[in-house]
């Protein structure tokens, strides 16, 4: 059974940063993608960015180029995301996911993944 446990998420003010943790678990991820999707309280869910468990190919979203950094340990399963000058505006639930290569449609549709984590929650203060 695949598990995705997020951790590393909590308040931190306006310019700060964090790192975000997704350890993985219950079978091989090779060819995988494996994404982060955040979720603002009454917005939908939306991609933030993505990591190919094989090869190690990176996407982001245009709102946090250059500000954060998708990253993964393949001896411990994990998958990381590096938040550098965090704003208000990136203050929401921050969730893990893996699509296997089989995923029809674009990546960065969280209607194309099909295990998730249970997030963590991200709060910027200004």
């Amino acid at each position: 059974q695949v598990q995705l446990v997020e951790s590393g998420g909590g308040l931190v003010q306006a310019g700060g940063s964090l790192r975000l943790s997704c350890a993985a678990s219950g079978r091989t991820f090779n060819s995988y993608t494996m994404a982060w999707f955040r979720q603002a309280p009454g917005k939908e869910r939306e991609f933030v960015a993505a990591i190919r468990w094989s090869g190690g190919s990176t996407y982001y979203a245009d709102f946090v180029k250059g500000r954060f950094t998708i990253s993964m340990d393949n001896a411990k399963n994990t998958v990381y995301l590096q938040m550098n000058s965090l704003k208000p505006e990136d203050t929401a639930i921050y969730y893990c996911a893996a699509r296997p290569p089989s995923g029809i449609g674009r990546f960065t549709s969280s209607k194309t993944y099909e295990h998730w984590g249970q997030g963590t929650q991200v709060t910027v203060s200004s």
